[in-house]
């Protein structure tokens, strides 16, 4: 890796795309939901390799619910997989696991999974993998807020707020990368990104490799990240 290359402590992925890619193909969505699982193994080990310390991980919003009910089947299916057959490599690499939305949803079997695959690795800190399923930025910050109301708070800080988040533990986000020409946050970590980088690709998440994420840590490292200062 080039050394002039400026790493993001914190990456945040919107894997987008993944019906349109298996459209292309001829072939039915939930093909192309699991050639994007597929990739997604490739593109959190890449990172990790390069030295981040956070990746997060759009893969199922408040609003999916909203698709067929085979897809979303897929999807929660394929999520199982991917948590036991990433497991793992996630112990071996010391990469803890965070799961930022609301589980309760989710089906008993791949609750507790997640629940357990979380415990088993949460003695690890220095490296943290956080997928967001089921999540919804609006919702997560409502969340927050009526926490801090039931516990008779009046006033708080920032820090305190953050506290309340699923992403408590976690640094802000610096690159946020969207594949498929899309160019919106979508309901994503809007608290979390507000000094983020934000890059958009038509790339669709299927192709999104190892050298498109290059591509996009260098146009991070051009980025001038003042942060409100001259």
């Amino acid at each position: 890796m080039d050394i002039n290359l400026k790493i993001p402590r914190h990456i945040a992925f919107i894997m987008d795309g993944n019906g349109r890619w298996a459209k292309l193909k001829g072939k039915p969505r939930n093909y192309g939901h699991l050639k994007g699982a597929d990739r997604v193994e490739e593109i959190v080990t890449s990172c990790f390799e390069m030295g981040v310390e956070c990746v997060s991980l759009y893969a199922f919003s408040t609003e999916n619910w909203q698709r067929p009910k085979e897809e979303v089947d897929k999807i929660l299916s394929i999520l199982e997989k991917f948590l036991k057959k990433y497991y793992k490599t996630l112990l071996k690499n010391q990469i803890r696991l965070v799961v930022s939305g609301d589980i309760t949803k989710l089906p008993i079997s791949l609750q507790t999974l997640m629940t357990e695959t979380i415990e088993k690795l949460s003695m690890f800190k220095k490296r943290t993998l956080n997928i967001a399923f089921n999540y919804g930025g609006r919702q997560e910050i409502i969340q927050a807020v009526n926490k801090i109301l039931k516990s008779g708070k009046t006033e708080i800080l920032e820090e305190d707020f953050n506290a309340y988040l699923y992403t408590k533990d976690l640094c802000d986000i610096d690159l946020m990368v969207r594949t498929s020409g899309e160019q919106r946050t979508s309901n994503f970590f809007p608290w979390q990104l507000v000094y983020a980088e934000l890059y958009f690709t038509d790339v669709l998440w299927p192709d999104f490799d190892a050298e498109e994420l290059k591509k996009a840590i260098l146009w991070y490292t051009g980025r001038d990240r003042r942060f409100g200062k001259v």
